[in-house]
């Protein structure tokens, strides 16, 4: 009964930290970027009751009796699937449809990759205007560099970017050119999901998740698709999340059943003595 009590608190340990990424999943609904993301659960050891072989007369039992130990979260993972466009009247917004991440340049000089595009021109050193995310952090180009622009010679709400990501503005006759050395940069993963979440909607490399790679480099890759005047919303789908809500609260409530009826079954068993 002691172990009934141990397997039926890991139990209600792993629901609860089903329902904190779910409400997390919840909180982050209109978080531009976010990533749904689900628990996998694995068991626990197995003790074994009987072996094979303990039939009085030697003869081989076809099956064994093992009791579990109970549950553990195995890992909590995001579902890299495509959110819906939302229209945004940034001029400077930016959707990925596809697998591609953003590159921006942390406060601490690595480069961190995220899918919200929500970019701004804001105004740097030399007088450059910079595009940076909404925190200020600089968005980097095909090659890995800050993308400046001189704000003498442009006008940042003329800016126009096509699908591949290139900057492109109008030239005397009002035709579109395409700015020399400014493309967005745009990576990919081969295991995403390996990709460690640091906050802020940032991502950052991991050996799970392997090296960035470089979608204007790399011929391999099936390319993304950038589109102006648009953010991905998040991918959380509310009516499954409530549903996945309501099965870890009755799976809480039934683990705590269990521990309530080996508690119960203990006290009748120290009573038996009296």
């Amino acid at each position: 009964m002691v172990r009934s009590l141990w397997t039926a608190a890991t139990g209600m340990i792993g629901q609860q930290i089903n329902v904190d990424t779910i409400s997390n999943n919840l909180a982050n609904v209109n978080t531009v970027g976010y990533k749904t993301e689900t628990n996998e659960f694995k068991s626990l050891l197995y003790q074994n009751i009987q072996t094979r072989t303990t039939s009085a007369n030697g003869e081989q039992k076809p099956v064994s009796a093992q009791v579990g130990l109970g549950v553990r979260n195995a890992a909590v993972v995001s579902q890299f699937t495509q959110g819906a466009y939302l229209e945004s009247e940034n001029p400077t917004a930016m959707a990925i449809g596809g697998d591609g991440f953003f590159a921006l340049k942390g406060n601490d000089g690595k480069t961190y990759y995220t899918r919200n595009g929500d970019f701004r021109f804001a105004i740097g050193a030399n007088n450059n205007m910079v595009l940076t995310s909404s925190d200020g952090l600089p968005v980097l180009n095909t090659t890995g560099n800050p993308i400046e622009l001189n704000a003498n010679n442009y006008i940042t709400n003329k800016i126009q970017i096509d699908d591949e990501g290139y900057l492109n503005y109008p030239d005397a006759n009002n035709n579109l050119q395409r700015i020399p050395g400014m493309r967005i940069g745009v990576y990919q993963f081969q295991n995403p999901a390996g990709l460690n979440k640091v906050g802020d909607s940032l991502y950052d490399v991991t050996a799970a998740s392997g090296q960035a790679l470089n979608e204007a480099t790399n011929a391999n890759l099936t390319k993304s698709e950038i589109r102006q005047g648009y953010l991905e919303g998040s991918n959380v789908q509310i009516a499954d999340e409530m549903v996945n809500l309501i099965i870890a609260q009755r799976a809480y409530e039934l683990n705590s059943k269990a521990i309530q009826t080996a508690d119960t079954m203990m006290q009748e068993a120290n009573e038996l003595r009296r």
